[in-house]
């Protein structure tokens, strides 16, 4: 599972990159299996952005970060708050990417910034980009001001927005506690699917039948029993 941060700070130590880092700790904790972290540090590949609108092509570095993001499964994106919007140079970075590179792929966005005034760049300008961009983005962003650390709140907000970012990434999310539909037996009888009206109708999207798993009949041996769907409809005027 490949999770990819993207941090426009320009100073060291960053408070934005320390943003990052800590919503990737909090990501990364919720999803099973290992997970292939890579942090893309935009302040390095300035020169090669602006080279990249010069001529057209990406350098190494430029190039290795592009590919790390088109393959993410997740991405968190931090930027610095610049006049009351995200950094030029973070803008300059998703202007470079193909318009189709994060088609469908989740992403959390974030901020820092000075003041908490500033906490409506999340809706007024990322939000609005990676939507035009066609990414998934998650419902929560964060915005850390210089107050918010280590204040009531930002540790919250931290892990509610990885937990969304988490249930997005493919075959990643922890299971939440509750029944265990994958494990559940499925009765062989007719009545047993279409007791319940979602579960007929789902079963009949675009067609006439379906296969439900039953036990073994005679002359199946691979377990599967066809159920006419109009057996199903008769069965639920029962």
């Amino acid at each position: 599972m490949k999770l990819v941060v993207v941090s426009a700070g320009l100073s060291v130590p960053s408070s934005t990159r320390l943003l990052g880092d800590r919503l990737a700790a909090a990501t990364a904790g919720r999803v099973s299996g290992a997970v292939d972290l890579r942090v893309v540090e935009l302040r390095d590949l300035a020169v090669e952005i602006a080279h990249n609108f010069t001529n057209g092509f990406p350098g190494r570095g430029l190039s290795a970060a592009i590919d790390d993001v088109t393959s993410a499964d997740g991405l968190i994106v931090v930027t610095p708050v610049f006049s009351a919007s995200y950094s030029g140079l973070f803008k300059s970075f998703f202007d470079v990417l193909d318009k189709d590179a994060l088609a469908g792929k989740p992403v959390l966005i974030a901020a820092t910034g000075g003041t908490g005034r500033h906490s409506l760049v999340l809706d007024h300008a990322l939000r609005p980009l990676f939507a035009y961009l066609r990414a998934v983005v998650v419902p929560t962003g964060v915005y850390a001001a210089s107050e918010d650390w280590g204040a009531e709140g930002l540790a919250e907000r931290i892990e509610r927005a990885a937990g969304e970012l988490a249930a997005l990434m493919p075959a990643s999310a922890v299971p939440a506690a509750g029944p265990d539909l994958a494990s559940a037996p499925v009765s062989a009888p007719v009545s047993g699917l279409a007791s319940d009206p979602a579960l007929a109708s789902a079963s009949a999207v675009g067609g006439a039948e379906v296969a439900v798993p039953a036990q073994p009949a005679s002359g199946r041996a691979d377990g599967f029993h066809v159920v006419p769907f109009e057996e199903q409809l008769a069965a639920l005027r029962v």
